[in-house]
């Protein structure tokens, strides 16, 4: 499962995480229901981060760029908004998930740990079996999901799903796979009481290193109207779009970007009932937009 990595100091205690079964078979999501909550809190903060490419050679880098440098200098600015919560989506590690690569990220992030639980999904360049003895602490129970894993974190106002893109270590492409895209749709079809948003590592077109089955994740979202965005990494790209009614947030890189026009940093959110207020802190490459924010709206149930 993507690792919560959290040293806390008494603090949220509100936040509920837990990952569920497969489902036994495939439920359609035919319509949301408008359960309010009674829970005062009506903002969520979240720490996005992505493709951090954390060697365990602190001065190896790429285009003129050093990742551990990179997330050093950006921790410090994760937690001085004092996120609830954070995620990294995938690429954590430089190239192959080396287990030196995962202890160097866990000594870089290990102050935010000490105040926001920390959720890593994985990545093409992840290898999971370093990456889960390197990260052995857990909460919640694994799915049953043959070497795929999916995460759900609770809030009153969104729920995070985290789902499992890693195929093959270092090879670009992606697959979710038909087990997790079952689990995913009866998951979706029984728990509809609020906005749903998943994070998945890879991008979302069709061929080269994106998602394999790209097509049947928009197929099995698509009759749910409680999906209200997917998170996504890889590309190295900061860019939000919609298609079929979902809003597509590409996160910038925090190790690198692969064209000069791009940012290389991180993004805080702060969600609500009916939307997500996104704000981009850049580090390096193009800072020109640096500070910029924008207010994602959802769609209507």
């Amino acid at each position: 499962m993507p690792i919560i990595f959290h040293q806390p100091i008494n603090r949220r205690s509100f936040l509920k995480v837990s990952t569920l079964g497969a489902a036994s078979i495939v439920s359609g999501c035919k319509h949301t229901e408008n359960r309010s909550s009674s829970s005062p809190t009506n903002e969520f903060r979240i720490a996005l981060l992505s493709d951090t490419h954390i060697p365990a050679d602190r001065v190896n880098g790429h285009r003129g760029f050093n990742p551990w440098e990179n997330l050093k200098k950006i921790v410090p600015s994760v937690i001085s908004t004092h996120p609830e919560a954070v995620i990294l989506n995938g690429d954590a590690a430089r190239l192959v998930g080396l287990p030196e690569d995962y202890r160097e990220l866990a000594a870089l992030i290990k102050p935010i740990a000490r105040t926001s639980p920390i959720y890593i999904g994985l990545g093409n360049h992840d290898h999971r079996e370093n990456f889960h003895q390197a990260f052995s602490k857990e909460l919640g129970k694994r799915a049953n999901l043959t070497d795929k894993h999916v995460l759900i974190v609770e809030h009153p106002v969104v729920r995070v799903i985290v789902l499992d893109s890693l195929d093959i270590v270092n090879k670009s492409p992606g697959l979710l796979g038909e087990p997790q895209l079952k689990w995913l749709a009866g998951y979706l079809g029984q728990n509809s009481d609020r906005p749903v948003v998943v994070f998945v590592h890879h991008t979302l077109g069709v061929g080269g290193g994106n998602l394999i089955d790209a097509a049947q994740l928009f197929s099995v979202l698509s009759s749910c109207r409680h999906v209200k965005a997917i998170f996504y990494g890889h590309s190295h790209v900061w860019e939000n779009t919609v298609r079929q009614g979902l809003h597509l947030i590409n996160l910038p890189a925090v190790g690198y970007n692969f064209k000069d026009t791009q940012p290389i940093g991180w993004v805080s959110a702060q969600f609500h009932s009916s939307g997500v207020n996104l704000t981009l802190h850049a580090i390096g490459g193009n800072t020109v937009l640096d500070g910029s924010k924008h207010e994602l709206t959802w769609n209507a149930a």
